[in-house]
């Protein structure tokens, strides 16, 4: 029971650094290795915990981070890819879309005024991406 305890610890460690550096270049071998696991069963166990794989959660957490970026300044889709840590415009381009329903450009260009005076720990409930086409998340982040 113990080590299940210290396992999640250190998966929400990993986690809470992704969280944090999403930014960074980040891959699952470097992640597995803070988590002191192989890069096999930290994968496992990470979607086990989370519901979906390490990089899935990397990803998500960078296409928020795009929306909110979107929303708020005049940067190009190529500046926002960039300052998310995405290294290739393509496959940003393609997850979000994926995750958003529209492109980063036609989200960049929506009108977002509706979320204008929301707080934004109210707003990521709204905006948090989801796979185009699947059931939106409740207000916890479950699927």
């Amino acid at each position: 029971m113990t080590a299940d305890l210290d396992e999640l610890r250190r998966l929400r460690r990993a986690r809470s650094r992704m969280d944090r550096a999403y930014a960074e270049p980040l891959d699952v071998p470097s992640l597995a290795a803070g988590a002191f696991m192989s890069p096999a069963h930290f994968s496992r166990r990470f979607r086990a915990a989370y519901g979906e794989t390490p990089y899935a959660y990397l990803m998500t957490r960078r296409i928020e981070r795009a929306q909110a970026l979107f929303r708020s300044t005049g940067l190009s889709v190529t500046e926002v890819c960039l300052a998310v840590g995405a290294t290739s415009l393509g496959s940003f381009s393609s997850r979000f879309t994926e995750l958003v329903g529209m492109t980063p450009s036609q989200y960049r260009a929506a009108d977002h005024d509706a979320l204008a005076g929301v707080w934004s720990c109210h707003a990521m409930v709204v905006t948090r991406p989801v796979r185009a086409g699947s059931e939106k998340r409740g207000a916890t982040g479950q699927s």
